[in-house]
Order: structure tokens, then sequence, then C-alpha cells
């Protein structure tokens, strides 16, 4: 209480000696005062900054910054410019022909997987335009890496050995599902699962069940493929970049690869391939009887028979005269002898006679013998035999074979062509020899050399001068003869090929699908006379006989 009463006493007392002292305005003026102390100091701070402002922004005048454009003015102006033309190269292969189809693939890729929901986000154009160009550029190095590949020893060796052991492997569960009869409920998944058993047995140990029967696995294999081209294919730029990657690799998988897949295993495409492959040629007849004789389809047969029997009836129903009647006589000849055999082959696989083939030539003793060379020129006994090599593991010898057949008829074509070609003043020496060289060493590479598998087994001696031919001299047609030689020698002398064979349930349905087998009942298409000696004649070799 003292202390505030001490405290308002001595203000009051400094305030009347300030007024007696100054007088009653001085309070006013010393406001005033202050008032422009502060006033004076903002109005000094003002200016100062000003040309310290000044100054700074004209020194960033002369600087390297651009200058700074008003925003809503820039944003109208780009919006009133008319957008730039996308320039794209459109080359990928180098081939037009080519090269049109792939880009409205891509297009329509594009369409169908991107645009129908990318569109809803944005206008940009720039995202579509980058993984066009990924494609692109994956396409132009798979083009770029497959001009550098020779694709002739896959197209002619592996590729025809791969489809011959997926039709080898599919008779052969075929057999095995006839052989159970009428003990399974579901045939169809029942013959589905002994292809796949029959496969492992045949490719050891690979299997490709889950892929070929489980859509999710097909898919994950179709993706991991796609994923590994990408890695081979792509800049690592854009490999790196996960959502660029996992956009094109889904596009190529289920937009591409799997449609595709899907499209080529369906049989109504298949059987309109095959029909449209066929229809502008002619059926050899030879081929035609061929098919009935080795059809194991009653209802095939059937159909045929059928089909013979409207066409002889319309022949019948004719009224020719003059030299018609001859043409029409032979025609319907030709007719019954087809629905002779379709009759035959129907009662042989009615009766079972098919299937005991081995009990039927047990009752007949010793069988008659065909010989190796007349096996290998004739495709009925080829197959056969074929089939047995698959099973001993020495199919890599008789594809051997069939091959240096095949580079020596070409090798002679293409030398004929080469010479007429230079008696006719056009030189392309150079160029043919390098196809015939190119086309020997695949043969070489596939069969004889370290790295081939399998590999023929051959006195290493022949293989070495071999290839030390191939690098010092110019391939010719007999450049291989030594070596198929031997491994003819091989396959007629090996008790593991050709004697075992004669042996070998194969051999005995081979005689019998020739008609070689002297049962009366069993003689199929045979309307001759039975005797002695039996002939069996093809296209392309001369008659033989083989006493009985």
């Amino acid at each position: 209480m003292l202390t505030s009463l001490s405290i308002w006493g001595w203000g009051s007392l400094g305030l009347v000696l300030f007024l007696v002292t100054f007088g009653p305005f001085a309070i006013f003026y010393f406001a005033f005062y202050i008032l422009c102390f502060v006033g004076g100091g903002f109005v000094v701070t003002l200016l100062f900054g000003k040309s310290n402002s000044e100054k700074y922004l004209e020194q960033c005048e002369h600087s390297f910054l651009p200058c700074t454009s008003v925003g809503i003015p820039k944003c109208i102006e780009e919006m009133k410019r008319e957008a730039r033309p996308i320039k794209i190269d459109r080359r990928l292969t180098g081939a037009n022909i080519i090269d049109e189809p792939l880009q409205q693939v891509i297009q329509f890729s594009l369409r169908d997987y991107v645009q129908y929901w990318y569109y809803t986000l944005s206008d940009d154009e720039s995202f579509l335009l980058e993984i066009r160009q990924a494609l692109q550029y994956a396409l132009v190095q798979f083009s770029a890496r497959s001009k550098e590949t020779d694709w002739q020893p896959y197209f002619t060796t592996r590729l025809v050995d791969d489809f011959g052991t997926h039709l080898r492997v599919f008779r052969k569960a075929q057999q095995r599902i006839a052989e159970k009869g009428d003990q399974m409920k579901d045939q169809a998944e029942e013959l589905v699962d002994t292809f796949f058993e029959v496969e492992v047995e045949m490719e050891k140990e690979v299997c490709r069940d889950l892929v070929c029967t489980s859509p999710k696995d097909e898919e994950g294999f179709l993706r991991d493929l796609c994923e590994v081209l990408l890695y081979i294919l792509l800049p690592p730029g854009d490999f790196q970049n996960k959502i660029m990657r996992y956009f094109v690799r889904e596009i190529l998988s289920r937009g591409i690869l799997l449609p595709l897949i899907n499209q080529l295993s369906d049989p109504d495409y298949i059987n309109q391939y095959v029909i449209w492959m066929i229809r502008d040629s002619n059926c050899n007849y030879e081929a035609f009887m061929n098919i009935i004789k080795l059809s194991d389809n009653i209802g095939e047969l059937e159909a045929v028979k059928d089909k013979a029997s409207e066409e002889l009836q319309y022949l019948r129903s004719l009224d020719t005269a003059g030299d018609d009647i001859n043409t029409i006589k032979n025609q319907i000849n030709s007719l019954l002898y087809v629905i002779k055999v379709c009759d035959s082959r129907i009662q042989r696989l009615q009766s079972g006679k098919e299937i005991d083939t081995v009990k039927l030539a047990a009752n007949f003793g010793k069988l008659c013998t065909v010989p190796l060379d007349h096996i290998l020129v004739d495709n009925v006994a080829l197959q056969f035999f074929m089939d047995y090599m698959q099973q001993t593991g020495g199919q890599a010898h008789l594809f051997f074979w069939m091959t240096v057949e095949g580079y020596r008829v070409t090798a002679q074509q293409q030398l004929e062509v080469l010479q007429s070609r230079q008696k006719d003043g056009k030189h392309q020496t150079n160029q043919t020899k390098g196809l015939l060289r190119a086309a020997a060493f695949g043969v070489y590479e596939q069969y004889l050399s370290e790295k081939a598998s399998p590999r023929v087994n051959i006195d290493d001696n022949l293989v070495a001068k071999l290839a030390e031919t191939l690098n010092h001299e110019d391939p010719t047609p007999e450049i291989f003869d030594d070596i198929q030689r031997k491994v003819y020698e091989l396959m007629l002398r090996d008790e593991r090929f050709y004697p075992s064979f004669k042996q070998n349930v194969l051999y005995v349905r081979m005689l019998a699908e020739l008609d070689m087998l002297k049962d009366p009942s069993f003689r199929g298409s045979d309307d001759g006379e039975g005797g002695k000696l039996y002939t069996f004649k093809r296209d392309f070799m001369g008659p033989f006989f083989f006493l009985l």
C-alpha cells in the first residue's frame, strides 16, 4: 500500500514540474517529435531500399538468366499455339511388306490396351509415344539379332525333329489308350495325362504339362519369356523403368502372344488353314492311299468310303458313249479299289488284328526281310524305323543320313543352276558357294561337332578330315559321302539298330502296313494271286522282290 502511494506521489510531482517548466503544450510537442522521428526513419529506409533494388534489377538484366514472363499471358500463348505433329520412324525390319503389318499390330495393341483408359486421365501423347518407341526399339533389335542368326539348321533339323517327336509321343499315347480298351471313363483327359507321361519317358525329365494345361501357368511362362526378351532387346534405361517394362510385358504376353497361341491351337483354324493350303494342289495318289492304309480312325475311313460310294453312284448314273466311257470305267475301278482298301482297313481295326500282329507273325514262322536301303527310301517303312531309332537313342544317326541325302540333292541342283548361269554370262559363283558352305557347316555343327547334341558317334579321323576339307576347300555334293557310308554300315551292322529292329514289334507292324504278312485274311489291299514272290513298289524306286 505504501509502495503504490509512493509511486503515485513521485509521478504526480514529476508531471507538475514538467508542466511548470515547459508549459501546458509540451505533451503535444513531445508526441509530434516522436512521430516525426519514426516517419523520417521510415522514409529513409524506403528510399535506401528502392535505390538498392533498382541497382540489383539492373544487374539481373545483364546476367545469364532469361527474362521472366507473366504467368497468365504465357499460358494463353501456349494454348493458342498449334500442336506440333509427332514424327515417328516407321521402319522396323527394312522390308515395307513386314513393317506395315507390324505397325498395325502396335497401333491396335495401344488402342485396345492403353488408350481406352489413358485418355480418361490425360490427353498428353508423350506417354503413348514412349511406349510406342519402346516397342519399336525392341522390334528393331529383334530384327537385327534375327538377321545375325543362322536359321537353316533350326528349320531343317531341330524344328522338324521336334515336330516329329511330338507326333511320335502322341501316337504312342494313343497306342497306350487303345491297349487299355474301355477301362477309361474320360478318354480325353486320360489321353492328355498319358501324353505327358510318354513325353517324360522320351524327353528324359522334361515335361510341359503345367504350361500346356494350366492357363495361369501358361500366362506366367509367357510373362517370364517376355521379361527375358525385354532384358535382351530394350535399352537399360527403359528396362529399369518398372512401369514401362510391366506395361510392355503385359501387352506382349496377354495382347499378342497369348491370343496368337490360342488361335494357332484352335482345331477349326488348323483345319481351315490345311484346307486352304491343299486347295490348289492335287494330292498324290500314293500319299492318299498310304494315309488310308495307316489310318487308325474308323470314322475317317467310313467317311472316305461314303464319299467314294457317292462318287461311284454318280459315275454309274452318267449316260456316256465313245471315248468317255473308258475314262469313266477307269474312275469307277479306282473308286472300287479305294472302297475295298477302306473295308479291309476297317475290318482289320475292328477285329483287333492291328494290335495282335506279333502273335499273328509268330504263327507264320520266318518273316520276310526288308533291306535297310529300301526302308530308308520308303515313307511308310521309314516311319516305323524312325520310331524304333527314337526308342533306342540312335535317331541322330538316322537324321544325319537323311540330312546328308537332302544336302546332296540340294547341292547338285545349285551347282547345275550355277553352271547354266555361267554359260549365260551371269556370275554368282561366290554367292552359291557361300550358301553351300553355310549348309555344309550347318550339317557338321548339328551332328558331328563337339557341341552337337546328340552327336553321331563316328571315327574321329573322318570327322577331323571333314573339318579340314570344309575349312580349306569348296564344298561339293559328295563331301559327306565317306561319313554317311560309315553311318549306314553302323545302322546296318550294329545290334542296337537294324538287326534288333527286325526282332521288334514295330518291324512286324511295318510288314502289316506294307501288306507283307502272308496270311490271306491279313493282306489288306493286295488283290493279286498268292505265290512265292511278293512285289513291293514305290514311285521313287523300282520293283524288287522278297522270297518268302
